[in-house]
């Protein structure tokens, strides 16, 4: 059996804690909300034994990393000097990077921002998001599927568009920015808000039915009741324990900070040249209902250097509901650096 090894670095004025096993050439893993390094607990071993070193944050925030109080410290230009000082720390010049949910949009700014540590990106469900967003209302026809009032480039705020898009209606990410609220809600039931989360996937019906992504229902309440039911088969009782104890003991506002810097996020990008050079990998899942895969389409107008594998039968949770499939891409993708 592989061994997982765990260490703490020191890196951009916090402590990180970091999973990693193998040895060979250095794949960065970048967990979501909510998640834990715990959510590559499949990768690991498998790109270990392919002959690759497998590392695997806890990212700022979350589990035994520091959690700085700050809002403003959990912006993407943070998340990525986390990672570049992780690199320096552990003395790794160069580094493949892969990234599920937010950790997919920060792998997309470290490769812009740092291009010269990350050699290939693989992003896991979320889209490369560009900052200048044409839409046409009720059609899915760029990356973020963002329904705005005309197809002209706009540059508008997230939370602005997010607002857009609810029409009066619960929107997730807009429930999140008030910082105590979702934190409260959740915080009552850890277990109950996390088997909410790590639920099966269910079929989606047809893009043109569908709500824009981010809006579950009518206004009114929190996002734990809305979501409420079983975990899901992919996790067992005893990975469901792991992520309970490390949010019991944490806390969500790590993780939602994550959410608080959206505009932040977009005022920082105004400089940026949107555009990811290095040999990347978009895998999507056929039942995602947050991070379609309509809203890929497109993505090669900024990542020029683009494959593609879809994962059936999957939901949000890829790498935890479809192993097998997950490493199978990733390794083929990146078995040539070795």
């Amino acid at each position: 059996m592989t061994e997982i090894r765990h260490q703490f670095v020191h890196t951009n004025g916090i402590r990180m804690h970091v999973a990693d096993a193998g040895g060979g050439y250095p794949v960065l893993f970048c967990h979501g909300f909510p998640e834990l390094w715990y959510s590559w607990r499949h990768q690991l071993p498998a790109l270990a034994e392919a002959g690759f070193r497998a590392l695997a944050p806890d990212q700022r925030g979350y589990g035994e990393t520091d959690c700085p109080e700050p809002i403003e410290a959990y912006r993407v230009t943070e998340l990525v000097k986390d990672l570049v000082g992780m690199l320096d720390a552990m003395g790794i010049a160069k580094c493949a990077i892969v990234g599920h949910d937010w950790g997919g949009l920060v792998v997309w700014h470290a490769a812009m921002r740092a291009p010269e540590r990350f050699e290939r990106v693989v992003a896991i469900n979320t889209p490369f998001m560009p900052r200048w967003l044409p839409s046409t209302p009720g059609s899915p026809e760029h990356p973020q599927c963002v329904w705005i009032t005309n197809r002209q480039p706009v540059p508008t705020r997230p939370t602005e568009m997010a607002r857009q898009a609810a029409a009066g209606n619960f929107h997730y990410v807009l429930y999140f920015q008030q910082p105590g609220v979702a934190e409260t809600e959740m915080e009552r039931d850890v277990r109950r808000a996390l088997a909410g989360f790590y639920a099966d996937p269910f079929p989606l019906p047809d893009v043109s039915l569908r709500p824009p992504p981010g809006v579950f229902g009518p206004a009114g309440g929190g996002i734990t009741d809305r979501l409420a039911g079983p975990r899901g088969k992919f996790i067992s009782e005893e990975e469901l324990e792991v992520y309970v104890n490390a949010f019991t003991k944490t806390g969500f506002r790590g993780g939602l900070n994550w959410y608080r810097n959206v505009d932040r996020n977009w005022e920082d990008s105004a400089d940026l040249v949107e555009r990811v050079n290095q040999p990347s990998m978009m895998i999507t899942a056929e039942l995602d209902p947050v991070l379609w895969p309509e809203q890929t389409i497109g993505m090669e107008r900024w990542v020029p250097n683009l494959k593609r594998a879809h994962i059936k039968g999957s939901g949000h949770w890829t790498q935890q509901e479809k192993p097998s499939e997950v490493n199978a891409a990733i390794i083929d993708f990146l078995r040539d650096l070795l």
